[in-house]
C-alpha cells in the first residue's frame, strides 16, 4: 500500500507555530517571572522589615534592575516576534520536534528537520544576546557589590522584569 504524503497547509504551520509560542514561550516566562516577581519582593521586604538597610538608594538601584530586565526581555521577545512573522514554519518545526520526542517512546519515526533561519544580521544575534545577559549580570553584580540590595532581590528582580517584558511584549499577537 502506497504511502500518503502530507503536506502542511499554511494555516496549520501558523496555528503550530502560535501553540508553540503559548506553551513554550509565554507560560514558562509567566511561570519564572511570577516566582522572580515573588521572591524579588520578598526579598526587598525582608531587606526592609528584618535588617532595616532599606533606603532610597535601595528603592532606585531595584527600580533600575527591573528596567535593565524589562528593556533586555522588551529587545528578546522583539526579536522572538520577528521570527514568528517572518518564519513561523521555524516555530511549527518546533512544536513538531517536542510532539515527536514526546511520542518518540510509543512510535519509531524520524524527528522532522527545522528549517533555516536566514535574515540579514542573523550573525550578530548570539553576540546581541549575550551583550544583554552581560548587562543584566553586570547590573546585579554592581548594585550587589555597591552595597545597595542583597544578593536575593539584586540576582531576582532584573530577571522579573525580564520574563514580564517578554509576556507582556506577545500580548495581543497569539491570541
Amino acid at each position: 500500500m502506497p504511502k500518503l504524503v502530507t503536506v502542511l497547509k499554511p494555516e496549520k504551520i501558523d496555528e503550530q507555530a502560535r501553540y508553540y509560542v503559548r506553551s513554550h514561550i509565554l507560560l514558562p516566562a509567566g511561570t519564572i517571572g511570577l516566582v522572580c516577581m515573588v521572591g524579588g519582593i520578598g526579598a526587598l521586604a525582608y531587606q526592609l522589615l528584618a535588617n532595616h538597610t532599606y533606603s532610597w538608594v535601595t528603592f532606585l538601584s531595584s527600580s533600575l534592575l527591573i528596567v535593565v530586565g524589562a528593556g533586555y526581555g522588551f529587545a528578546h521577545a522583539r526579536y522572538h516576534r520577528y521570527l514568528f512573522k517572518t518564519f513561523p514554519e521555524v516555530y511549527a518545526a518546533k512544536m513538531r520536534t517536542a510532539v515527536a520526542q514526546r511520542n518518540k517512546k510509543t512510535r519509531g519515526k524520524a524527528e522532522p528537520e527545522a528549517p533555516t533561519i536566514e535574515h540579514p544580521g542573523r550573525g550578530f544575534v548570539t553576540a546581541i544576546s549575550v551583550a544583554g545577559a552581560v548587562l543584566v549580570f553586570g547590573s546585579s553584580a554592581a548594585a550587589y557589590m555597591y552595597g545597595d540590595l542583597n544578593m536575593f532581590p539584586a540576582a531576582l528582580v532584573p530577571w522579573a522584569g525580564f520574563y514580564w517584558a517578554k509576556l507582556f511584549c506577545w500580548r495581543g499577537v497569539v491570541d
